[in-house]
């Protein structure tokens, strides 16, 4: 029933037959070289400044740690939120699907190279209404379950429409419609950002060069490294090279239904794993390509 979510949320038995108890992997990921950073969206019933909750294996308590991607992995068209701490958190994509400009606010991060997911949204249509329909006929001398039956003939018209067919497909549109928003305004505040960092090294040279024409012979070495110092102590971000891949999961992907999944076979796994690294090595090749045209 909706009172319990679409789904059964099994991730978390899956991960522990799968892989190992979440607990013990956050514990794992505590202690290993590579950070894990996790989003969720917190959905506690109060006021909050900020919705965003930023969680990482490094500085997160391993407890904390696997409620959190527990949480972050809890799609919310499909299963209620989580307790995360002190907070109830789902989904992450609500307020950062895309962490592009978190990533680049890192100190210490001279590269990021970034997978950008395409969806494709399966469709939610009437056929399951249509077919609950039919089964109901045969009782529609009863009133309940003849206004029932109005209402399943509504959401079909509203199918025909292009309307949403129900409330579920109207909370689902609205979900992508936050999610592929917000991934597109990371987007921009990252070319923001690095055209900033470029207005700010060509003011930088312009600057410089201004003091190399009009200082007097004997103050310009003096001028010029009182100007590299202002523009080292700056404040404005630094440039910070960035490769976006961008794909999707393609034939091979699994398509979630509501009530039955397709079965996603260890050969359509291991296609979409391929797909993914020919993806990103075209990218770092593209990337390599432009490096060596800028240095000749």
């Amino acid at each position: 029933l909706p009172l319990n979510g679409l789904h059964h949320y099994a991730l978390p038995a899956t991960i522990a037959a799968r892989l190992t108890d979440p607990l013990e992997l956050a514990r794992g990921l505590a202690e290993a070289p590579i950070e894990v950073v996790v989003f969720t969206t917190d959905v506690t019933e109060q006021d909050e400044e900020s919705y965003e909750l930023v969680h990482s294996s490094h500085e997160t308590p391993p407890e904390v740690m696997a409620q959190a991607m527990l949480a972050s992995a809890a799609i919310s068209a499909l299963v209620l939120p989580l307790p995360v701490a002190d907070r109830i958190a789902t989904d992450g994509g609500w307020v950062r699907n895309f962490p592009l400009v978190h990533a680049l606010e890192r100190p210490g991060v001279e590269l990021v190279v970034a997978f950008r997911h395409l969806p494709r949204y399966a469709h939610v249509g009437a056929e399951p209404l249509v077919r609950l329909r039919g089964r109901l006929q045969r009782f529609r001398a009863v009133p309940p379950v003849r206004a029932l039956i109005a209402q399943l003939e509504e959401a079909e018209a509203r199918e025909r429409r292009g309307e949403p067919v129900h409330l579920g497909d109207m909370l689902a549109r609205l979900m992508r419609v936050t999610i592929q928003q917000n991934t597109a305004l990371e987007e921009r505040l990252a070319a923001e950002r690095e055209a900033a960092c470029g207005e700010l090294d060509a003011l930088r040279v312009d600057v410089l060069e201004l003091v190399r024409e009009h200082a007097r012979p004997g103050r310009r070495s003096r001028a010029r490294r009182a100007v590299e110092e202002r523009f080292a102590r700056t404040a404005l971000p630094r440039s910070v090279p960035t490769i976006v891949v961008r794909g999707s999961a393609g034939p091979d992907g699994l398509e979630h239904g509501l009530r039955e999944s397709p079965e996603w076979t260890e050969h359509a796994k291991r296609t979409v794993i391929a797909r993914g690294w020919k993806a990103a090595d075209s990218e770092l090749r593209a990337y390599d390509a432009r490096l060596l045209e800028q240095a000749s």
